[in-house]
C-alpha cells in the first residue's frame, strides 16, 4: 500500500495533546476508509503537524482527517520509505 505523509499548517501554535487527541479520532475513523494512520511528528510553535499513513490514495487519506475532525492537511505527498 502506498505511503503518504501529509503537511498541516495552523498559523498559530498548536499543544501535542491536542494533535494526540486528533490522532486518536484519526485511528478511530481511518478503517471505513483502508487507511492506516502510523506516525505524527509535532512543531508546536510553528503549527506545524507532519502525518504518516498508509493509503489507497491521497483522498484517502485527507477523507479520514476531514470525517474525524475536520483539520485537513495543507499538502499530501506520496513518499517511499528511506533507511
Amino acid at each position: 500500500m502506498p505511503l503518504f505523509m501529509d503537511v498541516h499548517e495552523l498559523g498559530g501554535e498548536v499543544s501535542i495533546d491536542d494533535v494526540a487527541k486528533a490522532h486518536l479520532a484519526d485511528l478511530q475513523t481511518q478503517g471505513r476508509f483502508d487507511v492506516r494512520y502510523l506516525r505524527y511528528w509535532v512543531n508546536e510553535s510553528q503549527g506545524r503537524i507532519f502525518c504518516l499513513a498508509e493509503a489507497p490514495s491521497a483522498d484517502a487519506a485527507a477523507t479520514v482527517h476531514r470525517e474525524a475532525h475536520g483539520l485537513v492537511a495543507n499538502e499530501i505527498f506520496e513518499v517511499k520509505e528511506g533507511s
